[in-house]
């Protein structure tokens, strides 16, 4: 029974030395030196501003991408216990003693050396040499531009390894033989591919291209098998499923879950929560939940209420008053009502409470029990410090003329009389006879008498209103309102149930904190939607930064970024590229295209110049490194916003990837003697030598170290594009 014991248990393991070597020359190149320069290097004052707002769990939002990047260089801080007191005001600022430089830099670094391996093995899975995939590690490892931005808290690093990440493992997965088909390797390799791209994504934005040049790459091999008459319909119905569940379901829920753990963090309120709705702030602890926290959830007959905008873009505002009227004539001659003004005020003040009143009854209190106000019911807002009605009619708006004036009715006693009844629209309703609530209903104000819609115009304007109306924004029944525009839409944010019939003690109470006792929480769904939807939509102004740059400008690196400058010496550290390396890609591109399209002219007459199996080894390489290329560089042509070089490393990873493809190729195809093949060679070597040449050259202003002279620093100017910092004597 216990013979099996007679013999030793022996472990057999196969290390590939070629990526044992490259990962560890991977981590020297990155880690080396981490921690210098101990200061503030260029974007770090931007993602170091999320690190701590992570560390103090305070609610922000960020246009530039999904929060799973900013997540793990907050779990760097974390790991070294940052406690999120920095001021990240300014490039060259000194860290202080409590900032875990080394820790804060860790991970992008490690995502950084990692990629070497990864490009290793991926020459490797597309069935190249272990030569040529030696020499795309080694293009990945001796890349100046790559190290600068793996070095420090920036993002590409940590997106470029996941989509690497997500090549390389469905490159396993297709190249497993058939009858592994839904074995573990098969699993996990396909369910890897699906987490790596929803993490790229979840990183960047970007990540999206690669993602969808794989699902494409999924899409053309499953319609090769549904050609194979060997799979039964069963076996490709569960093809299909698998792929659906692995490349679509599963990416779908890791993305929604990056937005789960980074709301669950962030549960304090902050200065960035301003621009979400109402329901949205009152979910965080602090801010505004310390003032809508037990309100009456359901509006009523004789309720105070402040109405906010729910555009909230460019800024947030309230529907507001004050006694001051309308100028009798404004500027451009035009004649106005000389009504109190109506404005939409960006700030909290007691002039932004209205009384909710029904028009057949006079009191301005609550009945016992309240009789709540429904979709489709005619109300009366009346101003809670004037007592005057909102009121709209057949003038034009001041800055708006093709737009009624809004205001509030004082009576001259003239042929105007007041028309201030209002139909409440709630546009987000579930039925007819819905209940207007406290922060949840989003509501149209629909004017009775002229169909007019109550909306904050201040938004599109070219600017406020004058002087006379303290610059605050515009409002105005807009006449022809197509659809539900967010400047038509209003919700609840304060409420309170008015008790006073008295105007003075309406007043002591209108200055008064709510404090009531029924409260609501947003789902997680309604939060994600609102939160994505505020990211894709945000713009932030974007100027013209000095090292800004136009796409064109990456192909020939005609631009540089000075990442950092030392306070004394001329220690500097700058994004710049190795010069041979980026040229050769360029032409490695060219000629892959050029070959491509001269053996498709040739394979047209029926001339094949290389066998079948070379032919299509050659297409899927290239369709993966040139095609994630294109996908990762052309889109930038269409976006709108300001550029810099570090966007185009990504597509720059895949174009170095197709060098050693291309080398390969005319060594095995185009060269056929082996005189030539010995010259190729040759020139290869002396070609790699350059590269090293290059590398080596430019290390001091990829790592910052050692200083230069000034006379140094001109020679490292090879362009007259680029950037180099000199000191004035």
């Amino acid at each position: 029974m216990l013979g099996f014991l007679k013999k030793p248990v022996v472990v057999t393991a196969e290390i590939n030395l070629n990526l044992v070597a490259l990962t560890l020359l991977g981590l020297m190149s990155r880690l080396w030196g981490l921690s210098y320069p101990r200061a503030v290097v260029f974007d770090e004052v931007y993602y170091g501003q999320f690190i701590s707002l992570y560390m103090k769990r305070i609610f922000f939002v960020d246009d530039s991408g999904p929060p799973l990047g900013h997540m793990l260089l907050a779990l760097g801080g974390y790991l070294g216990g940052f406690d999120g007191n920095f001021l990240w005001n300014r490039i060259g600022a000194e860290y202080t003693l409590n900032v875990p430089v080394w820790s804060l830099r860790l991970l992008p670094a490690l995502a950084g050396a990692l990629c070497v391996p990864l490009a290793y093995q991926i020459l490797v899975e597309m069935h190249f040499s272990h030569c040529a995939a030696l020499g795309a590690a080694l293009l990945i490892l001796l890349e100046n531009s790559l190290i600068t931005q793996s070095r420090f808290m920036l993002l590409e690093s940590i997106l470029i390894f996941f989509i690497l990440l997500a090549v390389l493992s469905y490159l396993k997965f297709y190249n497993l033989p058939r009858n592994s088909s839904f074995s573990g390797s098969w699993w996990f390799w396909l369910l890897l591919t699906g987490a790596a791209c929803s993490c790229a994504v979840g990183v960047k934005y970007m990540g999206l291209f690669t993602y969808l040049l794989l699902l494409a790459l999924a899409g053309l091999h499953f319609w090769h098998m549904i050609g194979d008459q060997s799979f039964s319909n069963v076996s490709l119905i569960c093809h299909f499923l698998a792929r659906v569940l692995a490349l679509l379901i599963i990416p779908l829920a890791m993305y929604l879950s990056f937005f789960y753990l980074h709301l669950t963090l962030l549960y304090r309120s902050g200065p960035h929560d301003q621009i979400m709705s109402s329901a949205f702030q009152a979910s965080l602890e602090g801010g505004l939940a310390r003032i809508t926290q037990g309100q009456p959830l359901e509006v009523a007959y004789g309720s105070q209420i402040t109405l906010r905008n729910v555009l909230g873009k460019p800024m947030q505002c309230w529907l507001h008053s004050h006694p001051n009227t309308y100028p009798i004539r404004y500027e451009n001659g035009r004649g106005s009502s000389h009504q109190q003004q109506v404005t939409c005020y960006p700030f909290k003040d007691v002039n932004n409470w209205w009384i909710v009143k029904d028009p057949g009854m006079q009191q301005l209190v609550v009945s016992n029990p309240p009789r709540p106000v429904r979709h489709g019911h005619i109300v009366q807002l009346v101003h809670g410090i004037t007592t005057r009605y909102l009121n709209t009619h057949d003038v034009a708006a001041p800055l708006s003329p093709h737009s009624q004036e809004v205001s509030c009715y004082i009576d001259y006693n003239i042929s105007m009389p007041a028309q201030n009844l209002w139909r409440v629209e709630i546009v987000n309703r579930e039925s007819d006879s819905e209940v207007w609530k406290t922060i949840l209903s989003e509501v149209r104000f629909v004017h009775v008498n002229t169909s007019a819609v109550l909306k904050a115009s201040g938004f599109t304007c070219i600017s406020s209103l004058p002087e006379w109306g303290y610059r605050q924004l515009e409002v105005v029944g807009e006449k022809l309102s197509k659809g539900y525009h967010q400047s038509m839409l209003w919700n609840v944010e304060e409420h309170r149930y008015g008790k006073s019939q008295e105007q003075k003690e309406r007043e002591v109470e209108l200055h008064s904190p709510t404090q009531m006792d029924i409260s609501k929480n947003l789902s997680f769904m309604a939060k994600f939607t609102e939160l994505q939807w505020k990211m894709l939509t945000l713009k932030n102004e974007d100027t013209e930064h000095k090292y800004s740059s136009s796409a064109l400008d990456w192909i020939t690196m005609d631009t540089n970024i000075a990442y950092w400058l030392h306070p004394t010496s001329a220690a500097q550290i700058h994004l710049l590229g190795n010069v041979v390396t980026w040229t050769s890609a360029n032409i490695a591109a060219l000629l892959y295209t050029c070959l491509s399209l001269c053996y498709l002219v040739r394979r047209r007459r029926q001339i094949y110049d290389v066998p079948e199996d070379a032919w299509q080894l050659w297409l899927s390489a290239g369709g993966i490194s040139l095609g994630g290329w294109a996908v990762n560089y052309l889109p930038f042509f269409l976006m709108e916003k300001t550029l810099f070089l570090y966007h185009y490393l990504p597509a720059l990873t895949f174009q170095i990837l197709l060098i050693p493809i291309v080398l390969q190729h005319l060594s095995d195809h185009l060269c056929r003697s082996l005189l030539l093949k010995s010259m190729f060679s040759g020139l290869t070597i002396a070609w790699f030598s350059s590269v090293y040449f290059v590398y080596c050259t430019f290390s001091p202003v990829t790592y910052g170290e050692p200083s230069l002279s000034a006379s140094e620093l001109r020679a490292l100017r090879w362009k007259d594009s680029w950037n180099i910092l000199l000191r004035k004597q």
